[in-house]
């Protein structure tokens, strides 16, 4: 699955620049340091934006598209920012075969964004995951650390609610 750049504004702050710049130049002369830098970035802003892989492409004096190589070949790294309530969904065989498409897209309807987006609110996430071990509660989400297992799509509306109360 093909990791997709966040939609939303980037919104960083003269505090998270000051902090990249410094982890920048730390690592200046090390000729592997994109990815230290990136780990690094990630615990800075959360994900990683355009701008952020811009300013360490410029910082390191490497390609920009060496940096989104990395950022997207790596899934440990997020380009989209991570909603207060992360739901993701199993796509997974057991997951997919029992349902978990119509969950992801009755999630996407809800809540008007695709997998790998974020709300403008910033209060749900949404990502579409490949196993998250559960096969016997097939199809299965979670949000955050709550798992929903043998989830029909029509319960999503009532799950949500849930969430957007709190």
């Amino acid at each position: 699955m093909q990791k997709k750049i966040s939609s939303l504004p980037f919104q960083g702050t003269p505090e998270q620049e000051a902090k990249l710049k410094e982890v920048i130049r730390q690592y200046q002369d090390d000729p592997g340091a994109v990815m230290p830098v990136l780990q690094e970035a990630q615990e800075i802003y959360g994900y990683l934006p355009l701008e952020v892989q811009t300013m360490i492409a410029e910082g390191l004096n490497v390609p920009v598209d060496e940096v989104y190589g990395v950022s997207t070949f790596y899934s440990q790294f997020a380009l989209s920012p991570k909603g207060k309530y992360h739901i993701s969904v199993c796509l997974g065989t057991a997951c997919y075969v029992k349902g978990s498409g119509d969950v992801l897209n009755k999630l996407s309807e809800e809540l008007g964004i695709d997998a790998e987006e974020c709300t403008l609110d910033g209060r749900f996430s949404l990502t579409a995951c490949r196993c998250i071990g559960a096969c016997g509660l097939a199809p299965v989400m979670t949000v955050n650390d709550d798992v929903y297992g043998r989830l029909t799509a029509n319960e999503i509306p009532g799950i949500l609610k849930k969430y957007q109360e709190a």
